[in-house]
């Protein structure tokens, strides 16, 4: 299972948060491109995971559930960053809160739903959302290191203000479909409770 290709990519992708964050760290004028590169090639491995799991028929329980989660925390700990490191003007703080939200969120739905064995498809309008986000991060990861650095900031934060406008209408669409689970799951009918058995008395008349 862990040996796959498939799964080797998607855990990769967890492997280089960690060096991502790192970048933030170092004090060279190469910092945010090698942060970015590391980025972009993450990104990639999103898309090639999925690809030759299709391919090669090697998708797995254990792809579904850690590839969501590595693409979460690839997203969450890299805005978090971007805002310690003060990368994000302060108005798009909420478009960055909406994102993170909307991951809580989703993630809680999926766990519930997984509880019924009711899949949640992954929508063509997230899929967009998913590269519209991937694609602002990038540009704000490698924005410091370029010479028109704060119109190229500019430019990912109103990205990062799509992504977080497309966030809230995939958001919307997964909390309806999860509860419409949720009222069918509670509409069913409930066991009886037990009738307490009653003491019988013996024939001395003590019970």
């Amino acid at each position: 299972m862990l040996k796959t290709l498939p799964n080797l990519l998607t855990l990769s992708r967890i492997a280089v948060i960690p060096l991502v964050v790192g970048t933030f760290y170092l004090d060279h004028p190469w910092n945010a491109w090698l942060g970015g590169s590391l980025f972009a090639a993450a990104c990639v491995t999103d898309w090639l995971d999925g690809h030759f799991a299709r391919r090669w028929q090697q998708i797995s329980a254990f792809g579904r559930f850690l590839d969501p989660i590595a693409d979460k925390l690839l997203v969450s700990m890299i805005l978090m960053m971007l805002v310690a490191f003060n990368r994000l003007s302060a108005p798009t703080l909420f478009p960055a809160l909406v994102i993170l939200a909307r991951e809580i969120l989703v993630s809680g739905l999926r766990e519930f739903l997984a509880g019924l064995r009711v899949r949640v498809p992954v929508s063509q309008l997230a899929k967009w959302k998913t590269g519209i986000q991937m694609g602002a991060i990038g540009v704000l990861l490698v924005s410091g290191a370029l010479p028109a650095s704060a119109q190229i900031e500019l430019a990912g934060e109103a990205l990062l203000w799509l992504a977080a406008l497309l966030t809230l209408v995939t958001g919307y669409d997964y909390l309806t479909h999860g509860l419409t689970h949720m009222e069918a799951e509670d509409a069913k009918p409930k066991p009886a409770a037990p009738t307490p058995a009653v003491p019988q008395k013996t024939a001395d008349g003590v019970g």
